[in-house]
């Protein structure tokens, strides 16, 4: 049996949730997979209502009062004590900053195999499960064959996988809602409300629609270009690391292997060459647009629609377009 834990936040579901339910189906040999959600009373519940749309064995719904808000420490005990009881083979989540803090603390009290930023699985040649991650920022990939007993802890690049790739259930899932074996006094942080270092800050790996300037764009008094666009398709304004860098945009708005991993249903890249640092993170959209005077920058390769040309040009003829 395969667990998938899913992540919510007041009953709502994170889109990279069902990517990972889409990695689970995708895995051979029809393991039934069992979906996991924890928080506290009512919104574990809503979320694990809408997880029941999926083609899948069971949706446990974890409460506990100590599971929200989210801390590490609740988290991992819920965790443990859920997995000690269903004796999966493979634990899967998506690879998000909340769970980049609690599964390696996760996988330690276990004492069992880590693999962190997945975007594939086979099955090797004597018909074991092999993950395939990215190395050295997506110039190589390897396959990996965790070691040790299982289960076997695995996270999931955002963009592997296809939120509408995960298979639907003609019927609905059963749903169970179980109490989590956890000692509220046991949870050492009190957390705050979620930090938002100013208005404009965003989870880009949840936004369907990204416009996304690079150097091209020349300076910041030209930005005005971009966000014309973006406001035009209702869509997110991100940038590659020089632009952050240079302060024009807030370090949020970075997509690329030090920035946010990103795949929205639509991705415009402005005036972005396309170096790998940047490519792995926003190769899992589902369409590509490139908009570059360069006809061999390396963003073409990977676009689905390319247009060689001045942005300054294309990019207010777009505008007048879609606002007409």
């Amino acid at each position: 049996m395969i667990l998938v834990v899913a992540e919510q936040r007041g009953g709502t579901l994170n889109r990279a949730s069902w990517e990972t339910i889409a990695a689970a189906q995708h895995i051979p040999g029809g393991v039934p997979i069992v979906v996991a959600v924890l928080g506290g009373s009512g919104g574990a519940t809503t979320a694990a209502a809408q997880l029941a749309a999926a083609a899948v064995h069971e949706v446990v719904a974890v409460e506990h009062p100590s599971l929200e808000p989210y801390t590490a420490d609740g988290f991992t005990a819920a965790l443990q004590s859920l997995i000690g009881q269903l004796n999966p083979t493979s634990v899967l989540f998506p690879h998000t900053y909340q769970t980049r803090d609690f599964v390696p603390k996760l996988a330690a009290r276990l004492d069992r195999a880590l693999l962190t930023d997945v975007t594939g699985t086979k099955p090797s040649d004597d018909g074991a499960l092999v993950f395939v991650r990215p190395m050295f920022q997506g110039k190589l990939t390897a396959d990996v064959r965790p070691q040790g007993p299982a289960p076997h802890l695995v996270t999931f690049q955002i963009g592997s996988y296809r939120p509408d790739a995960a298979a639907r259930g003609s019927s609905p899932a059963p749903v169970k809602t179980v109490a989590a074996t956890l000692d509220g006094a046991s949870v050492r942080q009190r957390p705050d409300q979620p930090y938002q270092e100013a208005r404009q800050a965003v989870d880009l790996s949840q936004a369907e629609r990204i416009v996304s300037v690079g150097r091209g764009i020349k300076g910041q008094e030209h930005l005005s270009v971009a966000q014309a666009l973006a406001d035009a398709l209702k869509a997110e304004l991100a940038a590659s690391r020089p632009i952050c860098d240079a302060g024009w945009l807030p370090m949020e708005r970075q997509v690329g292997s030090s920035g946010q991993t990103v795949a929205p249903k639509l991705y415009v890249a402005l005036g972005i060459s396309g170096a790998i640092q940047h490519l792995v993170g926003m190769k899992g959209s589902n369409v590509i647009v490139a908009i570059n005077k360069d006809p061999d920058a390396p963003i073409f390769e990977v676009a689905d629609y390319g247009i060689v040309g001045d942005l300054f040009e294309v990019v207010p003829a777009l505008v007048k377009a879609l606002n007409e």
